[in-house]
């Protein structure tokens, strides 16, 4: 029979010869999964920057996207010049997208647009990046661009569509301290609704403005990602009493950054037919536009801004044979298939080639 002694001596003995297994709160700790690889076709857009980048959507005759076409059934056309294809993508880019919402709508309008807001934020992937944005007389920029849905829900949470609202807001920032006269007494953010961004009905806008401004936003986004400026409005315009842009220079903005404007018309733009502007950039900037009759189609429609945003074929190529010294030189893309509808930009500006910053 063994002594206590020897039991003792064994009882160590396994137990140093037994691996040692870290417990759950010893354990390494997790890393974060690493970042998407970019595809071959991001990785050459962001080193070339001689490229002209062309985002293209391509509709069916019912208004649907078409995934299946190959680089060797598009055609590339410069100032009348055939070019070479050098880049082809169907992959999906992600997008940085200013969400830029129209302060001064009628009651019903702004009720619909403000119980939708939250949808947009349903529309994004993991990759893409939202900057919320407003505008009136003045343009009211948020708090940057951010992929924190959390952050971007907040966002769109503060700004409260009011047109019964006493004072307009006059700066993005707001605070809940003393105030005077509606600004704080300590510093020079306005102190509205204890928090709220108050978005009240003005005598006039600026949309001009206010989208060459949310098209400055967008240039220091990468040439990887889709750049969009998601426009929810009723379409007003104040004109050149309001407006320092001019139509032409925010066009002319929009393309040096490769940005495209995808217009949401609130129902009372489709009624008065106050459509121009937001059918304008759309157009020129290579973008679309929806038609929303009411707060159900809002919700909708922002799934399908995104969608056809980020899953837009990528067409890139070098000028070959077409005069360098022009400022601006005219793009067309064909399709050999028959039937379908091409949406791109017509045209770009030498100068910021590839439409961005690398």
């Amino acid at each position: 029979m063994k002594s206590l002694r020897q039991i003792l001596v064994l009882a160590l003995s396994l137990t140093v010869a037994l691996p040692q297994v870290p417990s759950r709160a010893q354990s390494a700790p997790q890393q974060p999964p690493p970042p998407p690889a970019q595809s071959d076709a991001q990785l050459r857009i962001r080193v070339n920057s001689n490229l002209v980048v062309l985002p293209v959507t391509v509709k069916d005759g019912a208004g649907n996207l078409v995934p299946d076409l190959h680089k060797d059934e598009f055609r590339i056309f410069e100032d009348n010049v055939e070019q070479n294809i050098d880049v082809f993508s169907a992959d999906s880019f992600p997008l940085s997208m200013v969400v830029l919402i129209d302060n001064d709508l009628k009651q019903k309008d702004a009720d619909e647009v403000e119980s939708s807001l939250k949808s947009i934020i349903a529309g994004m992937s993991a990759n893409d990046e939202a900057f919320i944005c407003r505008f009136d007389q003045f343009f009211h920029p948020g708090k940057g661009f951010t992929n924190d849905q959390d952050k971007l829900l907040t966002e769109l949470k503060r700004t409260h569509l009011d047109e019964q609202t006493s004072a307009p807001a006059t700066s993005a920032s707001v605070t809940n301290g003393p105030s005077i006269n509606g600004h704080s007494a300590t510093s020079d953010a306005p102190n509205i609704n204890g928090g709220l961004i108050a978005i009240k009905g003005q005598p006039t806008k600026a949309l001009d403005d206010a989208v060459y401004d949310s098209a400055q936003l967008l240039h220091d986004r990468g040439r990887d990602r889709r750049k969009i400026i998601l426009l929810v409005s009723d379409g007003v315009n104040g004109g050149k009493k309001v407006n320092t842009n001019p139509y032409d220079n925010v066009v002319k903005e929009l393309l040096r950054e490769n940005a495209a404007v995808y217009s949401v018309a609130v129902s009372s733009a489709f009624l008065e037919r106050k459509l121009s502007r937001l059918v304008d950039y759309a157009h020129d900037s290579g973008g679309d536009i929806y038609f929303a009759a009411r707060r159900s189609s809002l919700e909708k429609l922002y799934s399908q801004v995104t969608e056809e945003a980020r899953t837009q074929y990528t067409l890139a190529y070098v000028p070959r044979g077409t005069n360098r010294n022009l400022e601006s030189h005219n793009v067309e893309v064909r399709v050999k298939r028959e039937g379908l509808n091409i949406k791109t930009r017509d045209k770009y500006y030498s100068g910021a080639v590839g439409g961005a910053n690398p």
